[in-house]
């Protein structure tokens, strides 16, 4: 409930009257059963209100009979997050996404039992037919809107994947924040990069990603990315419709879960943000070793008395984003798990060629070294990728180990 009270409040809706309504069985009429309509009837009547939001799915026949017994307009929890979603997006691609979202979620909408969608439109006399209804024009100029945002959807992954590939032959380690909404995500992504994104105590705060470079404790060079949050029961419509959003976690060399641990149903909020993960694992998208680079980050433990308060599991940093206690941890902590997957290799280099050894420098981490007359041997830790990427690179030198 007080998810839900959060939800509404979000998009600005001021909650004069709420209820718990426990269901014996889902009625296909109303989902409610005809007493707790009656009784709900009376008390929205009295409170005079004017949006009713039911945090649960709603059929179109559902939604159109409470409208008509309460008087006023009736949302789901599917078009609440919805409507948040499209007042909140600012980037192409965070608005294409909300409208392919919205589009699919009307097309369900478009049933027979709405009578203004009874009228039909004229044929082409010459088949003799009755012509085109409504709903059927509607759900023809639905579908081929649909088409046209996918088609423009395909064409902004592209460019993103451009974006990637381009970071990858810089590269840098990418390192992307996910967790459940109002996590304190974009306050840990600002207290890290300086950066200013917006963050708000407010759920959905955050849609587009963004990222920002940052520097780690051994002096390495990373990517960090802030990514939308979570939240239980996400409509089907933008788990498909987001994916995009997502790209960036299954990219990620380490992914930090934030969780907001002095929230009563941490917990629970964390086993809502593994289920979406492991399911980006089922469908292919994420790696099955997405929990061997994950650390797992308890924020807002300024709220339970400070980082010293906070049990934290094993893998696990206790952080306050907001007065900054714990961070240097979180930072190496992040710079361990990179260094860990990193690996040690020898190579001989001619004194003349500079600019591979600069290479080394600037993409891995040179742990040894010893200069003769004619060459150098150096001993460097390098991501994987990188190592292939410097072993195919011609005259690349012999690796050792």
């Amino acid at each position: 409930m007080a998810e839900a009270v959060g939800l509404a409040a979000s998009i600005g809706l001021v909650v004069v009257h709420s209820a718990i309504l426990p269901l014996r069985m889902r009625r296909p009429a109303t989902l409610f059963g005809e007493g707790q309509v009656a009784a709900q009837a009376a008390a929205l009547g009295e409170a005079n209100v004017t949006v009713t939001i039911v945090d649960s799915a709603l059929s179109p026949v559902q939604q159109r009979n409470l409208e008509r017994a309460w008087g006023s307009k009736v949302i789901d929890r599917t078009g609440l997050i919805l409507d948040i979603f499209g007042e909140r997006a600012r980037t192409r691609e965070g608005a294409l996404q909300v409208e392919l979202a919205h589009l699919e979620y009307q097309r369900s909408r478009l049933v027979r039992s709405w009578t203004h969608l009874e009228r039909q439109r004229g044929g082409f006399g010459f088949l003799g037919g009755p012509g085109e209804t409504q709903i059927e024009a509607d759900r023809r100029m639905i579908s081929e809107r649909v088409m046209r945002l996918k088609k423009d959807l395909d064409q902004v992954r592209r460019t993103r994947g451009l974006h990637r590939s381009a970071r990858r032959r810089v590269p840098f380690p990418v390192i992307a924040l996910v967790g459940y909404t109002n996590a304190g995500k974009s306050t840990l992504f600002n207290a890290l990069t300086g950066a200013e994104v917006g963050a708000r105590d407010q759920l959905f705060a955050t849609l587009d990603p963004t990222m920002r470079g940052l520097r780690l404790p051994s002096g390495r060079r990373a990517i960090l990315s802030d990514t939308v949050g979570f939240i239980s029961e996400l409509p089907t419509e933008l788990v498909a419709a987001f994916r995009a959003t997502l790209e960036e976690v299954a990219e990620a060399d380490v992914i930090l879960h934030v969780r907001d641990i002095a929230h009563p149903d941490s917990a629970a909020q964390r086993s809502d943000v593994i289920a979406v993960l492991d399911g980006m694992t089922k469908d292919g998208t994420l790696d099955p070793d997405w929990p061997a680079r994950t650390i797992e980050v308890l924020n807002k433990s300024d709220l339970l008395g400070g980082t010293d308060m906070v049990l934290a599991r094993t893998g696990a940093v206790a952080v306050s984003a907001m007065t900054g206690e714990g961070l240097a941890a979180l930072l190496h902590a992040v710079d361990l798990r990179i260094a860990a997957a990193m690996e040690v290799a020898d190579y001989t280099i001619s004194t003349a060629d500079g600019a591979r050894l600069a290479w080394l420098y600037q993409h891995g981490e040179v742990v040894g070294r010893h200069d003769d007359d004619t060459a150098v041997h150096v001993t460097v830790r390098l991501l994987p990728a990188d190592r292939a990427r410097f072993e195919r690179r011609r005259g690349a030198g012999e690796a050792i180990s």
